[in-house]
């Protein structure tokens, strides 16, 4: 039996492999679970553009180890459904993986943009990698003087472009620099921060930006990038060594291997076991599908706050799917976010329509018990950590 192959090590594939792991010792079963990355650690993404990004790549060996997940080490290249393999690029060379059941757990990337110079002199906080680049930048520019040194551009205020800037000055701060001396540019094509956020938590943010003075510039784009210069879509040139690109993600491009038609943003439909459409053996979760959330048709986000339910109930339905047991459907009627905003702490909404809960310190501590407890990998004894596989227990608790 070749059993269950997941592709992906982020917080969906980690908890496709937790929760699979629960429902083979439930069911006494004895399939292999094997889980592909080029990585055998998580990264905890939505950290990111906090200081110290080192710190925010976890092995995930204390957490499969224990509960029998194979780690294999490699890069999958490309998917044969007819075959039931996938193809990956390994120390070795290229390799075929078998399986029974696939979960895809790939993620996303970060959407390129067709700004010239700007793969070759930007930085993104997308990655582990992308992010210490950016750190170890912000380092070096502590001790050194020249133009452009104090403008930091961002490019993108949504999600990640507004954290980032309202925390920017104190990660200069840590780097020994003169945060409060910085030019933050928050560069937005539309004509709101935050646009996919909606109404409701607007008036916060645009406070929180205006206390942190971030320049916010909308109805604007960046047209060019060179190592010491940034030039707006208003014609403006401007002295900046950092452009930080925040712009968006899309689907692992692994998605368009399968021959399957995918989204906008390049990901694969599913039915509301998770099984992408047309594939009865293969799942998809996390940033890589489009799923439906609840049954009024909305659809999960690219956030580890839809990924890792989305992880447990592929997981959930791939096992007992192998052992011959009922799967379920995937629902997570639940919706919040919670935003930091730097020194004036953070905004939790609720809802779709994004209604505002909370703001200020009581927000703020809601998204570090989030960021610093909730969203890492389970882990303990064997049976605390299979514990926490059980679908009907929320990551974290």
């Amino acid at each position: 039996m070749n059993g269950l192959l997941i592709i992906g090590s982020g917080f969906a594939g980690m908890w496709a492999a937790v929760t699979a792991a629960y429902e083979r010792q439930q069911a006494g079963g004895n399939f292999p679970i094997r889980m592909v990355s080029p990585d055998s650690h998580i990264v905890i993404r939505p950290r990111l553009y906090e200081a110290d990004p080192d710190a925010y790549r976890v092995s995930l060996t204390p957490t499969l180890e224990p509960i029998g997940v194979d780690m294999v080490d490699g890069t999958v290249t490309a998917i044969h459904p007819a075959a039931s393999n996938v193809r990956a690029s390994m120390a070795g060379g290229e390799t075929s993986l078998d399986y029974d059941k696939l979960v895809l757990a790939a993620g996303s990337v970060l959407k390129p943009l067709p700004v010239p110079g700007l793969g070759d002199h930007g930085f993104d906080i997308d990655s582990w990698a992308g992010a210490v680049k950016l750190d170890r930048h912000l380092a070096g520019l502590a001790t050194q003087d020249g133009p452009g040194n104090d403008t930091f551009a961002i490019v993108g205020a949504g999600f990640t472009g507004i954290e980032l800037a309202t925390e920017m000055r104190d990660r200069l701060a840590a780097h020994g620099a003169d945060g409060e001396r910085a030019t933050i540019l928050l560069i937005e094509q539309a004509d709101d921060a935050g646009p996919e956020l909606g109404a409701g938590p607007r008036d916060e943010i645009l406070a929180a930006l205006a206390d942190a003075r971030v320049d916010l510039r909308l109805n604007c784009s960046v047209e060019a990038v060179s190592a010491e210069t940034v030039t707006l879509s208003n014609g403006e040139t401007l002295p900046c060594c950092t452009v930080v690109n925040t712009a968006g993600l899309v689907a692992s491009p692994i998605a368009k291997t399968l021959g399957a038609q995918v989204d906008d943003l390049g990901r694969l439909p599913t039915d509301d076991q998770l099984r992408v459409l047309g594939f009865d053996d293969i799942y998809a979760a996390g940033d890589i599908a489009r799923a439906e959330v609840d049954d009024a048709g909305h659809i999960a986000l690219m956030s580890c706050q839809h990924g890792m339910p989305m992880g447990k109930a592929a997981g959930y339905n791939a096992a007992r799917s192998l052992v011959g047991l009922e799967p379920r459907p995937y629902r997570q009627e639940r919706y919040v976010t919670c935003l930091d905003l730097g020194r004036r702490g953070a905004v939790l909404t609720s809802g779709w329509d994004r209604q505002v809960e909370a703001t200020g310190a009581d927000a703020k501590a809601r998204k570090q018990l989030i960021n610093g407890q909730i969203i890492y990998p389970p882990v303990g004894s064997r049976e605390e950590i299979l514990a926490a596989g059980d679908i009907d227990r929320m990551p974290g608790r």
